[in-house]
């Protein structure tokens, strides 16, 4: 017998305009066909939150799974409070996932984590400090930069991917951002509903995209050291997916050039 969603657990896209803000903190996990390797990351995640309070939620964003991704999260939502999932069809690709989820989102901060867990939970308050502080309204996590205490057990053509990729996107569009690609960032509501508003790249490159309009709009953004455990199962093919990300990141120069975003212009 085929299980109705909870409506409490569960919605499917509609409109991707923003809510109200009603909750302290959101965490957006964009998930396509996670099934097999989602719930331990749910759980560790939930059970972080839960002992930091206040009042969170935990929104998984099910980018058209072919598997049961979405059933898996709203069996568990009963058991995990403040767990529910988005289902967003069809499939789009991960940028668009995770705009899905942070214009979804009703928390006053918003952070992205991916569904493999490679980003500790136990890592969120040293990325929302600088929120907290009032120093940044965008956290980045960092592998590279200066003192990061990251765990790293890539094979060696993992590790020359991800710096060749940052690299690329440094030079192209955001130079002095180390890490661009780190799945681990938190926004104010406000950068979050500015920028992902104005987002169009669906794929890999959408880090690049949210940052270099992060620059062009002066948003305040600090890159934070923080551990990361690489997942063997990563679904990363560095020659495609680097050829992927150059395409996309000459899109976005050629869209900033001709203003696609809607950016206002100095007079």
């Amino acid at each position: 017998m085929t299980r109705s969603p909870s409506p409490a657990a569960s919605s499917t896209l509609t409109s991707l305009g923003p809510l109200a803000i009603s909750l302290p903190l959101s965490i957006v996990v964009p998930a396509y066909n996670e099934e097999q390797r989602l719930e331990p990351t749910l759980r560790r995640y939930h059970a972080v939150l839960a002992a930091r309070g206040p009042a969170f939620e935990l929104v998984v964003v099910d980018d058209g799974s072919t598997d049961d991704t979405a059933g898996l999260v709203e069996r568990l939502a009963p058991e995990l409070p403040g767990l529910r999932v988005i289902r967003s069809y069809p499939n789009r690709g991960k940028g668009h996932a995770v705009r899905v989820g942070m214009l979804g989102a009703r928390g006053a901060v918003r952070v992205m984590c991916d569904a493999d867990g490679s980003m500790p939970p136990e890592e969120l308050e040293k990325l929302l400090a600088p929120i907290a502080a009032g120093t940044a309204e965008i956290a980045i996590g960092s592998r590279y930069v200066a003192g990061a205490p990251h765990r790293m057990s890539q094979p060696l053509y993992r590790r020359l991917w991800s710096r060749l990729c940052n690299q690329v996107i440094q030079r192209a569009l955001v130079p002095g951002v180390l890490d661009t690609q780190c799945g681990f960032k938190a926004f104010t509501a406000e950068a979050a509903r500015d920028l992902f508003g104005r987002a169009t790249v669906n794929g890999w490159a959408f880090d690049l995209e949210i940052l270099a309009l992060a620059r062009r709009r002066g948003w305040a953004l600090v890159e934070i050291g923080v551990i990361w455990v690489d997942d063997a199962r990563s679904k990363v093919n560095p020659v495609r997916d680097l050829v992927k990300v150059v395409r996309e990141a000459l899109t976005i120069r050629r869209n900033l050039r001709d203003n696609v975003y809607g950016l206002p212009q100095a007079a």
